[in-house]
């Protein structure tokens, strides 16, 4: 590829990106919704989250876990009991890693 051709590319990858991630930006109202798309769009955090989180939770090497003997899933527990206890972001996190390092680094799980 000639330098010219790279530099198109690259200017050309550029619009694109911007383009399709401000495309909700473009327009100066709203674009209007049906109401079980809004309902919808509610759940897509929560969806997103456990997306990422179950396959890093109950998978190793691509497969489902064969023994209950990892770390992950007291660390897992203990900081959804944290946090349905106390709600706060900063103490599941630290219970988690609290549970999970031990475990890990002492047991060797």
């Amino acid at each position: 590829m000639s330098t010219w051709e790279t530099i198109l590319t690259i200017l050309g990858l550029t619009f694109i990106t911007v383009l399709t991630r401000a495309f909700f930006l473009i327009p100066e109202q709203d674009l209007p919704l049906p109401g079980w798309v809004r309902r919808g769009l509610r759940y897509a955090p929560l969806a997103a989250l456990g997306a990422v989180i179950a396959p890093e939770v109950l998978m190793t090497q691509g497969h489902l876990l064969a023994t209950l003997q990892d770390a992950r899933l007291p660390a897992t527990l203990a900081a959804a009991g944290y946090y349905f206890w106390r709600r706060g972001i900063l103490g599941t996190i630290l219970v988690g890693m609290a549970v999970f390092l031990p475990l890990r680094i002492g047991l060797g799980w």
